[in-house]
C-alpha cells in the first residue's frame, strides 16, 4: 500500500526583497518579512491538511496578503505558481513573493477601499455542498456571508479594462452593507464557479479555508 507522502515545509526565506521604503518596522521586524512569513505558516497550515484538496478549484488555489498602504500587486506577496494537489496533498508550486499575484491581489485592494482589516484573500471550490457548509459555517462563526451573479455585470463594465473588478466589489457592498468575508462568484461563460475567504492575514484565511475542508469532507 502506497505511503501518505507528506509536503516539504516551507521555509520562511525571501526570494525577493522589497524596496526599502516597505520596510516598516512591526514588533522588531519588517512588515515586509512580517508579511512573508505568515504567508509561510499560511502555506503550510493548508499542506497539512489533505482534505484541502477537495477545495482546489481547476484554476488552482492562490492565496494573497497585502501591505496595508499597497496600491499596486507589486506590494501585495502571494504564493508563485498558486497551490495544486501532488501525492494527494495541497503543494504550493513557489515561495510566497511581491507581486506574484495580479487578479487577486487587485481584488483585495479594491476592497480595502471599503473595509481596511482586510489584508489576506484565498480563492477556493465552489459548488451547491460547498455553498452549504460554507453558510452553516458563517452563520455559527457570525460571518457576513455573500455571492455575486457575474450574469448580473454590465456589458459595457464587461468591455472596459479595468471596470469589472470595481463593479463587482461596490455591488457587494450594496447588496450586503459591507464586505462579505466570505462569499462565491457564481458561474458565468468560460468562468469557474469560486469563494472568496478575506482576512486580516494569511494564516486566518487559511485556517477558516482548513475548518471548511474538514466540514466539507465530514458531509461527503
Amino acid at each position: 500500500m502506497a505511503k501518505d507522502i507528506k509536503q516539504p515545509r516551507l521555509r520562511s526565506c525571501v526570494p525577493w526583497r522589497p524596496p526599502v521604503c516597505w520596510n516598516k518596522k512591526v514588533d522588531g521586524t519588517k512588515e515586509s518579512e512580517t508579511i512573508l512569513g505568515n504567508l509561510v505558516s499560511a502555506v503550510n497550515r493548508l499542506q497539512d491538511c489533505p482534505q484541502f484538496i477537495a477545495l482546489i478549484p481547476e484554476v488552482r488555489v492562490n492565496l494573497v496578503y497585502a501591505l496595508p498602504a499597497a496600491r499596486t500587486p507589486r506590494e501585495v506577496a502571494a504564493v508563485e505558481g498558486r497551490i495544486t494537489v501532488t501525492g494527494g496533498r495541497p503543494h504550493a508550486l513557489g515561495m510566497p513573493a511581491w507581486g506574484a499575484s495580479d487578479h487577486l491581489a487587485r481584488r483585495v485592494i479594491e476592497m480595502r477601499k471599503y473595509d481596511v482589516e482586510i489584508n489576506a484573500a484565498l480563492n477556493f471550490k465552489c459548488d451547491p455542498a460547498v455553498i452549504e457548509v460554507v453558510r452553516e459555517y458563517c452563520t455559527e462563526q457570525g460571518l457576513l456571508f455573500g455571492w455575486l451573479d457575474r450574469a448580473d455585470e454590465p456589458p459595457e463594465v464587461m468591455e472596459k479594462d479595468g471596470d469589472s473588478m470595481p463593479w463587482k466589489v461596490k455591488q457587494l457592498v450594496i447588496k450586503y452593507g459591507a464586505v462579505p468575508r466570505l462569499f462565491y462568484e457564481a458561474t458565468s461563460w468560460g468562468k469557474e464557479p469560486l469563494f472568496l475567504a478575506l482576512g486580516k492575514d494569511a494564516v486566518e484565511v487559511a485556517t477558516t479555508a482548513v475548518e471548511i475542508a474538514h466540514r466539507y469532507q465530514a458531509k461527503k
